[in-house]
């Protein structure tokens, strides 16, 4: 556990406030934690902006302790609308027969495929794809390829077979996911929401971040919270899943805990900044400026406590195959200098290069010409592959003094000072600033070149479990989750996201880690609907820790 997370001691109890409709006028971040309406104005709308303006809505406030609310919202009912079809991949265009299906294509290319499935004898259909504008991307999207309305999931098992049979992969989905831009305003619903509040002017503990035991061993949100006392919780940021993409449960973004840079950013995505001292949090977009010197010079420093030459999401100065931010894609860079902290666990990753073993003191203390080796107590290690490995043999010799520094750079350029009750925990994209909507997808890597749009289609235009994190122009900080995937909650789009977001009042907020991830624990149990059934493991949780007692 993060030794700022250590002897803490909790909170008991839950004062449910109040339950009303959204017809009887507004409950839930907007309002007061005693009971009684506040006369702010943050919360002046009476529902969320989120499918048809005249569905019904009801909000349980529940006080977790001074200062501190969890908002349970349901929005809609049953949409008699919505049904389960079958979605064909589309083959490509190209003469390569190994060439990706994909979700959209070419209106010629869909219809190719409809007609195929046609002549096979199903009844297939091309729809074309129009999805809300953001920032920078949205619009027009291509064709999609359907077949058949089942009542339930199941239902549509032979339709899937035929299509299968006619040579066309498929699988069959609910119509109530759909994020396009002509239907989502008119969907009834369900959706299922949670909001953590935080009145910095009014809670005494701390909001922080957590990874847990060390950053490669994942827990679920509900272990980060009770190890660590919390009153309540959600899951943090992106992290790697897949050890192919490296150290499992790494962050795959900047990650600071405890006032220690623990993981790098994301080329300049948005990052939630977090002073626990005043419980106060900001959205901001970091960058790296790491480098390792000594008497003989600086040199720069591609990563902190991850596995040389992966680098998920990319967004480094040398990654292949780009520099910039790109979603679920793991980059890769043969020739990298890398430092670890002992936080990363047991040993540092194994394999051919270069590791030197630097000590509490910034001395080197011993060179070893393969990685994989425990990190020295208060020390660190530093790890060299490819043409790197000359360049750290060079500056560190046995003895020599070394300073290692995990620099982040703020917006406006200056380097950041993180202190022991700093968190920043990564994300994207960018969902509000100053107030009004700006969601940054295209910026932020969640528009894949060269894939007809199917990442998008399928990440930021299709309603999914998102979890996202925000303030209001009270300075409250705002921690949110949508369940979805399911028939009892739809999910959000992005840009639904930002309407939320928005119409609960936030001037700025940014998506978290979504999807599988999303969940929300408070009271010591789960709150919400986790889309795989049941938790999953993470990397990181924003905590809503209580106050130490010799601080109250």
């Amino acid at each position: 556990m993060n030794a700022s997370l250590k002897h803490r001691s909790p909170l008991t109890g839950g004062l449910v406030l109040a339950v009303v409709s959204a017809l009887l006028g507004p409950v839930g971040p907007g309002h007061a934690d005693d009971g009684r309406k506040s006369d702010n104005s943050t919360d002046q709308s009476a529902h969320l902006t989120l499918g048809a303006a005249d569905l019904p809505e009801s909000r349980t406030v529940t006080s977790l302790a001074p200062g501190v609310t969890l908002t349970k919202i349901k929005r809609g009912g049953a949409d008699t609308s919505l049904f389960w079809t079958a979605e064909v991949a589309i083959p490509s265009d190209s003469p390569d027969p190994d060439a990706p299906t994909s979700a959209l294509s070419s209106k010629d290319s869909a219809q190719r495929t409809a007609d195929k499935l046609k002549a096979a004898g199903v009844d297939a259909r091309v729809e074309h794809v129009q999805s809300p504008q953001l920032a920078d991307a949205g619009g027009d999207l291509g064709y999609r390829v359907r077949a058949g309305q089942f009542a339930a999931q199941a239902d549509g098992a032979g339709v899937v077979a035929k299509i299968k049979a006619a040579g066309f992969a498929s699988s069959v989905i609910y119509t109530g996911w759909d994020g396009d831009a002509d239907t989502s305003p008119k969907t009834r619903g369900p959706w299922n929401l949670d909001v953590i509040t935080i009145d910095p002017g009014k809670y005494q503990g701390q909001l922080a971040a957590s990874f847990g035991a060390d950053l490669e061993k994942r827990e679920t949100t509900s272990q980060l919270a009770s190890e660590a006392h919390a009153l309540a919780g959600v899951n943090g940021g992106f992290f790697v899943f897949d050890p192919k993409a490296g150290a499992e449960g790494d962050p795959a973004g900047v990650g600071v805990y405890g006032g220690k840079t623990l993981s790098e950013p994301v080329a300049d995505r948005p990052a939630l900044v977090i002073d626990g001292k005043k419980n106060a949090s900001s959205i901001q977009r970091l960058t790296w400026d790491g480098k390792i010197s000594s008497s003989s010079g600086d040199v720069p420093l591609d990563g902190i406590d991850r596995v040389p030459g992966l680098i998920r999401n990319c967004g480094g100065a040398n990654d292949l195959p780009t520099s910039g931010p790109l979603q679920d894609v793991t980059c890769t860079n043969s020739n990298e200098l890398v430092t670890f902290t002992s936080d990363f666990g047991p040993s540092t990753p194994a394999g051919p290069g270069l590791e030197v073993m630097v000590d509490s003191h910034d001395t080197v203390t011993s060179v070893a010409e393969t990685r994989g080796a425990a990190v020295p107590q208060g020390g660190h290690t530093i790890q060299a592959t490819g043409t790197e490995v000359a360049r750290l043999r060079a500056l560190a010799p046995v003895g020599a003094k070394l300073k290692i520094d995990a620099g982040l750079l703020g917006q406006d350029g200056k380097t950041m000072h993180p202190n022991k009750a700093t968190s920043v925990v990564n994300g994207g994209p960018l969902l509000v600033k100053d107030g009004s909507e700006d969601v940054t997808a295209r910026h932020d890597g969640m528009v894949h070149p060269d894939d007809g749009n199917s990442f998008y289609y399928g990440w930021v235009h299709k309603r999914n479990p998102r979890t996202f994190a925000g303030t209001d122009a009270q300075g409250r900080t705002m921690l949110v989750t949508a369940d979805g995937r399911s028939t009892a909650s739809l999910g959000l789009s992005l840009k639904e996201e930002a309407d939320v977001a928005m119409s609960l009042g936030m001037v700025q907020a940014m998506n978290l880690d979504g999807g599988g991830s999303t969940t929300t624990v408070a009271e010591g149990k789960v709150q919400n609907s986790p889309s795989g059934g049941s938790e999953r493991a993470i990397g990181d949780a924003l905590l809503v820790l209580p106050a130490r007692k010799d601080d109250q």
